[in-house]
């Protein structure tokens, strides 16, 4: 009988750790998306500078398509119902969607089949290897490898981002790691056609009105989430509606 709840007390134990862990990771994602908001602001600065870079044309919209979501535009998870549309506009050497990125993780998980997740570039001048990341990313989409680089991005972003030297090499290792076909991929990645490729979602955030990165739209209406719950909020709301 001792024995019996000793083992109890035990699982009992155990179960009270692991809710303690739970919340503590929480609170810690919390933190970070509080934190990351902030940083939010400090890049809005680099975005307008944007704004003469790309040009200030109002881009033009196909049928069927919006300046959120375009016909050729990265979906990471797709809703066969297509009621809610959660768009990212990105800056992969950008460190507060660097910190959002685990929280977007998360909800895709949480929300697979029910919501379209789909990610646009901005890369912001003021970031030295920003277009550069993005045209790495691109280049690898062309061989069904977007998202394998998409995530490889922000999971070594500390290593390579915030850096006045060109991470040529450092893509190229990213790819040579994919397993991609490395003389296909260069090609794409120094081909005018992945730069406009990329100019085409800068220009349609810029129309929207996107000044930083990351820049969020739910179901074509701008948010910006300060915790995993007010994503959740948010994304239930557009559910039910």
């Amino acid at each position: 009988m001792s024995k019996t709840r000793e083992q109890g007390d035990r699982r009992e134990r155990l179960q009270v750790q692991r809710e303690q862990e739970r919340r503590q990771a929480a609170r810690r994602r919390n933190i970070t998306l509080s934190l990351s908001v902030i940083a939010v602001f400090v890049v809005i600065a680099a975005g307008f500078f944007a704004f003469d870079k790309w040009g200030k044309d109002t881009p033009k919209v196909a049928a069927g398509e919006s300046l959120h979501v375009r016909s050729d535009s990265h979906r990471l998870s797709t809703a066969a119902d297509g009621k809610v549309t959660l768009v990212e506009f990105l800056d992969f050497e950008c460190e507060a969607c660097r910190a959002y990125f685990p929280a977007v993780e998360e909800l895709r998980e949480e929300y697979d089949g029910k919501v379209t997740f789909v990610a646009r570039y901005f890369p912001l001048p003021g970031h030295f290897n920003a277009e550069r990341a993005a045209r790495a990313v691109e280049a690898s989409a062309q061989q069904g490898k977007f998202e394998a680089m998409y995530k490889k991005m922000y999971e070594t972003q500390m290593s390579w981002g915030e850096q006045r030297v060109p991470a040529d090499e450092v893509f190229r290792g990213f790819a040579q790691g994919l397993g991609l076909d490395m003389a296909a991929w260069e090609k794409a990645y120094n081909a005018p056609e992945t730069l406009e490729r990329i100019k085409k979602d800068i220009a349609d955030g810029r129309a929207l009105g996107v000044q930083g990165t990351p820049s969020f739209f739910l179901n074509g209406e701008k948010i910006q989430p300060r915790s995993v719950e007010e994503f959740r909020k948010a994304i239930d709301a557009a559910l039910t509606s």
